[in-house]
């Protein structure tokens, strides 16, 4: 009897983490998305998402891999964004932490919006710093 609502509420709890994510990022591309953008195979954006260069979350109905768009230039993987993963990661975040927080307004930063906005506009030292004092 108290084997059903235990489940259910680990099943609400694993959810939780990244339920608002979609929200909260907004603007998401699916593999194949990043792959036509950049004209690369498909191959190779799942080895950016392997190697970390861009990170991933399953989203929507059908809870496919995307990436958020602002992790890309027109190029590919922002350059800025592998050091400041690991950062982070070293730090103890996970994968949807890391992604939470570069979308989260910070009204203290040298630019409008989130951390990623910042490192957009060139303040990647800046955003660095404060990723490793959140992480340590």
């Amino acid at each position: 009897m108290n084997e059903t609502p235990q489940s259910e509420t680990t099943d609400a709890a694993d959810a939780a983490p990244g339920a608002d994510l979609e929200a909260l990022v907004g603007e998401w591309l699916t593999v194949p998305d990043i792959a036509e953008r950049l004209g690369l195979p498909l191959s190779t954006v799942r080895r950016l998402i392997e190697d970390r260069e861009l990170l991933s979350h399953r989203v929507g109905e059908r809870r496919v891999v995307a990436v958020p768009a602002g992790f890309l230039t027109d190029e590919g993987p922002h350059h800025a964004l592998k050091g400041t993963f690991t950062v982070l990661a070293d730090g103890g975040m996970t994968d949807i932490e890391i992604i939470r927080w570069l979308h989260t307004p910070d009204d203290t930063l040298p630019v409008p919006g989130t951390p990623i906005n910042a490192i957009h506009a060139g303040f990647k030292t800046e955003v660095r710093r404060r990723a490793m004092e959140e992480a340590f």
